[in-house]
């Protein structure tokens, strides 16, 4: 039996509402979840104009409702983290280990963003009467969503918060990944991190996880500067906004690191102009990470690059969910990672542009709606 509930729905030119939809009963290899809270990223606002009808959000957290036939892993009543990095775990890239690249499943990966084939039917979402797609085949900011199984990790801490929980589906896992998965970072090497937003934040508490001796933290902005020294910064530089391509703050940086640069950097500022600027910063033969996602074309002088420096462009911090997510938690529940700190303010559906103009006018580490 369909339930019917209040979603947030864009039209795919900037606007959206909040509208009721219906959830129908899941298909065998799918999961009917009560969403209790959805974080909230630039990503999300950015998919009010991806030029189609689809219900927002791909960060959260919930309780399982009902678990179709072939379901084995999960029961009704269990918590659960959602994550669009799904997976079929036969292809090519889910053999090679990568199940965030995955060529059947992975909505980014496939060349989409939202309903990729072997994900949960759209025709279990309607809205309407007419099937209606979810973003990252999620749609997380909605009071229900009808996911395939490999969306969710059953979460068993017994002290973490769903809006905690809600913020490792994607910001959490991007940044932290990025440091573990994809660069390795090493115990005792210097880690510069350029933006100090929500992503920036995990790569922080990344690099501190990963034992590095020294990472400095660089943004125009004094009040997330202070946020990374709680986070875990060593040092932290406030740039300018007329440094062209942060040159004179990697002045700074090798001021910082005996003159040679720092070993790793990561740049998390979503600034095109600024694609390159990890490489700036970065000793010869260090490794620059371009976390946030750029898409644009951008200019590089080439010069950069030298000597030997490596550039990488992981997705999702190569998020592999059910290796990934319990390593998290577990981090979490030694005190080794904020959750609860990160999250600045809560907001209720019929909130949510209050959020998106927080979100984008720099008030929030992370924003989070709450479900009742």
């Amino acid at each position: 039996m369909a339930i019917t509930c209040n979603a947030a729905i864009t039209d795919g030119r900037g606007n959206f509402k909040i509208e009721e939809i219906e959830v129908h009963d899941p298909k065998d290899d799918e999961v009917l979840v009560k969403i209790k809270a959805a974080g909230l990223c630039h990503t999300d606002y950015d998919s009010l104009r991806w030029g189609k009808q689809i219900i927002i959000g791909h960060e959260g957290a919930g309780i399982v409702v009902k678990t179709g036939k072939n379901v084995e892993s999960l029961q009704p009543g269990d918590n659960v983290i959602l994550s669009w990095a799904m997976h079929c775990g036969h292809c090519f890239q889910c053999l090679e280990g990568n199940q965030h690249l995955c060529e059947i499943a992975s909505p980014v990966a496939a060349g989409g963003n939202d309903y990729t084939p072997g994900h949960a039917d759209p025709a279990g979402t309607t809205f309407n009467g007419e099937p209606i797609l979810r973003s990252f085949n999620i749609g997380t900011i909605a009071e229900y969503t009808l996911v395939k199984s490999s969306a969710l990790v059953k979460n068993n801490s017994n002290k973490m918060s769903f809006p905690a929980a809600s913020i490792i589906s994607c910001g959490v896992m991007t940044g932290y990944g990025s440091v573990i998965n994809a660069a390795k970072v090493k115990p005792g090497s210097s880690v510069v991190v350029l933006g100090t937003g929500g992503v920036g934040l995990n790569v922080i508490q990344g690099a501190k996880i990963a034992g590095a001796g020294q990472i400095i933290a660089i943004d125009v902005n004094v009040t997330r500067l202070a946020m990374a020294t709680q986070f875990g910064a060593t040092h932290t530089i406030q740039a300018d906004k007329s440094d062209t391509g942060l040159l004179n703050a990697a002045v700074k940086v090798k001021g910082l690191t005996e003159g040679r640069g720092a070993d790793y950097a990561f740049e998390c500022t979503a600034i095109p102009e600024l694609g390159a600027a990890p490489l700036a910063m970065v000793r010869n033969a260090g490794t620059a990470v371009q976390v946030s996602g750029i898409e644009q074309d951008i200019t590089i002088d080439m010069r950069l690059f030298e000597w030997d420096k490596i550039y990488i462009n992981p997705l999702y911090g190569k998020c592999r969910p059910q290796i990934d997510f319990p390593e998290i938690i577990s981090h979490y529940e030694k005190g080794e990672l904020l959750l609860e700190e990160m999250i600045t303010r809560t907001y209720t559906l019929n909130d949510l542009d209050k959020a998106f103009f927080d979100m984008l006018n720099g008030k929030n580490a992370k924003g989070v709606i709450l479900f009742d």
